[in-house]
């Protein structure tokens, strides 16, 4: 049987609400599920205006419920009329989407946040209603519209806060779609080139890519060669040298050459497509993940339900047989006092507040937490997977040292070098113009530019020809400068390892957490940078489809895993693991995709990201003990269980003892949600000790 990807039901495929999108069906409980799916931006809208009715009626009928007296307006409507009224359209527009997920959860025979959600509210809104047109039900009865318009509203804000989280995931895949130009260069029987909508291309067709632009599908060169970035797919800086007969893919950038392609994917089936809905399905996938309250929904509303009617049809049958001449309302008075007071605001409370804090103390250490959800699969982390380029170490070449072998000295070689490396658009060519003016060397005006793909460049300097040559060298590059055909001298570059890198590595260790990586780079450099840092297993020469097969892998042999990355390859990965972590330094892809971002980029921070996932989750669980323990206390309670001291005259101030139970459950989960940030910079501040005493880190972070 099928299961909605939006809340995770099952379905049956027969007479379900249906959506094909490329080919595939999915199947979903209801039209809000579909649209949520679907059209993401469109709900996120409809969220809005629900979120907005709440807050804007919820605050007045909270201040009213407290501050003004029973008979206003000269009598003509009273406070609990007014409250009734403010309180309609949150109860019914604001709250609709809580009851359509409980209908379908009910259907589904399952429990969930929103069953409790719609059990209290509606319950308390009915009864509140019915003591304030009919007052027969208690002597002195009190509303609970604001208890229940303040739920709706408190819990449907968390839901927005979800939702935005989804659109901008959908925003990151989205953005990976438009690397592909929109319009190319087809090339016609005849020879003849003109300009094509990029949709409308075809397998078979022939298409030229001029130096610049990003290839628009899958093919094969037939004509021309050319340096092509594949970082999108490698995540690598270092172009690849692409030639007739071999394989290009859509999306990677073409530097230097002219290039004609037979087209052999394109639209759905190119491989930019394909990452796209890796990415969508990544989505999806995370939504399936069930909050802490779902869980606990599912075992409470039971056990509230339960208690209700059987309270409520012992008194009612009891109170029959000896007459009692209020038997029927007494018996609702039971059932609305027990609900009520099993209603979920502090257990509502207990996550968004206390995200709210750890969000803050986050953001002041230049962490930002994206998706709050991720903090509990972050909590249960057993697997560190990192990207290589870009991640552990700097994301572009560094120039380690110039070496003479001329009778020039190290700055004029760098000097000659850079002058004619300020015409390409190579990584190397890159680092060596930036280290020139660095160290403040002059270029000269280089003239008779020609770059060889794969080779190298050359050009003319005061009247000299000069030629950088590029080779590979076993820790990085290494170019060869020549005058007039001769070597002057050699630049050696490197991607240095990110300050920081080794001591995360280490600590991560220590706190039991296997540590891998996974790059499209050479197995040779791949293992070189995990020796110096001590990681335990790596991934080499592995496409972006492939990373997330990889944490796929290791998800389903028991471990949650944390991926960190900051390139468009890694985008996938990034929303296929239980927590996606990105480099500020990153794409902006990989920052859409990453449910956590390093906005300094400083690797140790992982470790306090781990410590605020750890602090985060046992402080929500801690709330929701409290609530549920001040809730369960006053369970009997509101049951009867003191009538035999107190006389059914219990009920006369029952109301009352509900909403004061709701507001010490309440203050009890605020007042402990406030020690979480002591809790946090405890266990950081040891940890920030330790880097301070390092010798290879001695930057200390705010």
């Amino acid at each position: 049987m099928p299961t909605d990807p939006v809340c995770g039901m099952y379905v049956p495929e027969e007479g379900s609400i249906t959506s094909t999108i490329d080919g595939q069906t999915f199947y979903f409980c209801s039209k809000g599920c579909q649209e949520k799916y679907t059209s993401p931006e469109k709900e996120a809208i409809r969220l809005k205006r629900r979120l907005l009715v709440g807050w804007i009626l919820a605050i007045p009928i909270i201040v009213i419920n407290y501050s003004v007296s029973p008979a206003i307006l000269n009598g003509y409507i009273t406070k609990d009329i007014l409250l009734f009224i403010l309180a309609i359209p949150v109860q019914l527009y604001s709250g609709f989407g809580f009851y359509e997920g409980a209908y379908h959860a009910i259907r589904s025979r399952m429990g969930n946040m929103d069953v409790l959600i719609s059990l209290g509210t509606i319950t308390a809104f009915v009864y509140s209603s019915y003591v304030t047109f009919f007052h027969g039900v208690a002597q002195n009865p009190d509303v609970f519209f604001d208890a229940s318009a303040f739920i709706i509203t408190l819990i449907l804000t968390g839901n927005f806060i979800e939702n935005i989280t989804k659109t901008r995931a959908n925003r990151s895949a989205s953005k990976l779609l438009s690397l592909v130009p929109n319009v190319s260069h087809k090339i016609l029987e005849d020879g003849q080139m003109i300009d094509k909508k990029t949709d409308e291309l075809r397998k078979g067709d022939k298409i030229m890519v001029k130096p610049g632009e990003t290839i628009p599908a899958d093919g094969t060169i037939y004509d021309g060669e050319s340096d092509v970035d594949e970082s999108m797919l490698t995540g690598e800086q270092h172009p690849v040298l692409r030639t007739v007969g071999q394989k290009v893919t859509s999306g990677t950038s073409n530097l230097n050459g002219v290039l004609k392609i037979v087209i052999e994917r394109t639209g759905k089936d190119s491989t930019i497509r394909q990452i796209y809905e890796l990415i969508q399905r990544a989505i999806s996938g995370r939504a399936k993940v069930q909050r802490i309250a779902d869980v606990f929904s599912s075992i409470f509303v039971p056990v509230v339900l339960i208690a209700a009617l059987f309270s409520s049809l012992f008194w009612y049958f009891y109170l029959s047989s000896t007459v009692y001449p209020q038997p029927f309302e007494t018996a609702i008075l039971v059932f609305v006092s027990v609900v009520v007071i099993a209603c979920p605001c502090a257990i509502g409370l207990a996550g968004p507040i206390t995200l709210l804090i750890s969000s803050n103390y986050a953001s002041r250490n230049g962490i930002i937490i994206k998706n709050t959800s991720s903090l509990d699969r972050l909590s249960k982390v057993t697997r560190a997977i990192f990207d290589k380029t870009g991640t552990l170490t700097e994301s572009d070449p560094t120039i380690m040292g110039t070496s003479q072998t001329s009778d020039l000295d190290e700055s004029k070689i760098l000097s000659l070098a850079a002058s004619v490396e300020a015409s390409s658009n190579h990584p190397i060519a890159k680092a060596i113009v930036r280290e020139a003016k660095k160290i403040g060397v002059k270029m000269e005006p280089a003239t008779d530019i020609k770059e060889t793909p794969g080779l190298g460049i050359s050009g003319r300097v005061n009247g000299s020809e000069i030629s950088v040559n590029r080779s590979s060298g076993a820790a990085g590059s290494v170019v060869s400068v020549r005058m007039e055909g001769k070597e002057i001298g050699t630049i050696s570059l490197d991607y240095k390892i990110r300050e920081g890198a080794a001591w995360t590595i280490s600590k991560m260790k220590e706190m039991g957490i296997k540590t891998t990586i996974i790059t499209g780079d050479s197995r040779t450099e791949a293992m070189r940078v995990a020796r110096m840092l001590g990681v335990d297993s790596v991934h080499a020469e592995v496409l972006p489809e492939g990373k997330s097969n990889i944490v796929l892998n290791y998800q389903n042999e028991g471990d949650y895993v944390m991926f960190t990355g900051d390139g468009i390859n890694d985008s996938v990965a990034l929303e296929t693991a239980d927590v996606g972590i990105a480099m500020g330094s990153g794409t902006d892809i990989a920052r859409e995709s990453g449910d956590i971002i390093l906005l300094n980029n400083d690797l140790r921070q992982l470790v306090l990201v781990k410590i605020i996932g750890e602090k985060t989750i046992s402080k929500i669980k801690q709330n929701i003990g409290w609530a549920v323990g001040y809730n369960s206390v006053l369970i009997p309670v509101a049951g009867g269980i003191l009538v035999p001291f107190f006389g059914l005259s219990i009920y006369s101030f029952l109301p009352m003892l509900a909403a004061l139970a709701m507001g010490m459950s309440s203050t009890s989960v605020v007042l402990n949600s406030l020690t979480l940030t002591r809790k946090i910079g405890r266990a950081w501040e040891g940890r920030r000790t330790i880097i301070k005493r390092s010798s290879e880190d001695r930057q200390v972070l705010s």
